[in-house]
């Protein structure tokens, strides 16, 4: 059977960490399907939300989520509801963990 894994990498070092924990996923061979989506200020800059409806779904259908870091000081003074860190609290919410 193979795992799906959502990658959601965030923002600043989220990603290099990420980048580098992808790495040694790969290098296990193990039986798994990585896809990444945009979650945190990333995604904001993209979709003007730090949880897209997308990347909320593709993280409902897989396995495991592989997440990041999210948050800068340049999304600082936006709405509450639009910091990046809303992003991980959205997950929680919506997968009951």
């Amino acid at each position: 059977m193979t795992y799906k894994i959502a990658v959601l990498p965030g923002d600043g070092i989220g990603k290099e960490i990420v980048d580098q924990a992808v790495r040694v996923l790969t290098a296990l061979n193990l039986d798994i399907a990585l896809e990444e989506a945009p979650v945190g200020g990333a995604a904001y800059d993209q979709f003007g939300h730090p949880l897209p409806p997308s990347t909320l779904e593709l993280a409902k259908n897989s396995n495991a989520i592989l997440f990041g870091a999210v948050g800068d000081w340049k999304y600082d003074s936006l709405p509450r509801e639009h910091r990046p860190e809303q992003a991980i609290l959205g997950l929680r919410k919506n997968m009951g963990v």
